[in-house]
């Protein structure tokens, strides 16, 4: 069993400014995005330009935090929210959500596909191998603001976690197994996937599947959140109902006849 030390949930401070560990996350996360998607449009056959690439980041910024917090308010806590609406623009109080964040990246990747005449799937297929970098940074900081923890275990490296909600039991480091999966293990899928031209929407759902399937293994070790408990068949979680969807969609694009890709 080990102990996981409280960490300061500041990374940086820059004067009066407080960089906390997610906002480190979604910040690199971004640049190493930027950094990767570069060197992708450098190659022709990826359907877009660097500036359209430019373009495209500056608003999934925007859709990224506004969808996860608006996915979070209405997927995990939305009794709360109904009778404290203005909590919900409480930001640094914590609350995100990846189905949440990823529906307002898809929002504004249909919206920017349709502003440059480009296949909203040619979009998809070059943005989704940049995502896992983010994943694993933003697990990561999870892990280290001690939040989003497993269930109670007993395997050799089960973590006790300093807070008072978790108890000092054991517990399944699942931040770990999801930036592992979602991180390292997508990600190294997606890049050797689309190293040469797949059909339209291939990438896509290879993504969309991936993590879908890695968030419903995940969540079984995972401690479901506590306004909310088991949902469904009393095991299933909130994460796991709205990855089936992402799953059953990723396997319907990987899986048609490639002349319906076009």
């Amino acid at each position: 069993m080990i102990i996981l030390p409280e960490f300061d949930p500041v990374a940086l401070h820059l004067g009066p400014l407080a960089l906390r560990w997610y906002g480190l996350a979604y910040a690199v996360g971004f640049a190493v995005a930027w950094f990767w998607g570069r060197r992708r449009a450098a190659q022709a056959w990826r359907g877009l330009s660097t500036r359209q690439l430019d373009d495209l980041l500056t608003w999934l910024i925007l859709g990224l935090v506004l969808g996860g917090r608006l996915g979070y308010v209405l997927f995990y806590n939305l009794p709360y929210y109904l009778e404290y609406p203005l909590d919900a623009f409480k930001v640094w109080q914590g609350g995100m959500a990846f189905h949440g964040g990823a529906l307002g990246v898809a929002v504004v990747v249909v919206l920017f596909a349709r502003r440059h005449k480009l296949p909203v799937l040619t979009v998809g297929d070059f943005l989704v191998p940049l995502v896992p970098p983010g994943l694993f940074l933003g697990r990561l900081a999870n892990f280290v603001n001690g939040e989003l923890w497993g269930r109670v275990t007993d395997v050799p490296w089960a973590m006790v976690f300093p807070h008072p909600a978790a108890g000092d039991l054991p517990r399944h480091p699942s931040q770990l197994y999801e930036a592992c999966l979602e991180g390292l293990v997508l990600g190294g899928l997606l890049w050797w996937f689309s190293r040469r031209p797949r059909p339209r929407g291939a990438v896509t759902g290879l993504f969309l599947a991936g993590y879908g399937a890695a968030r419903l293994l995940v969540e079984f070790t995972r401690q479901p959140d506590a306004q909310l408990g088991f949902l469904a068949f009393g095991w299933l979680t909130m994460g796991q109902l709205l990855s089936l969807p992402m799953v059953l969609l990723g396997l319907w694009f990987l899986l048609r006849p490639a002349s319906k890709a076009a």
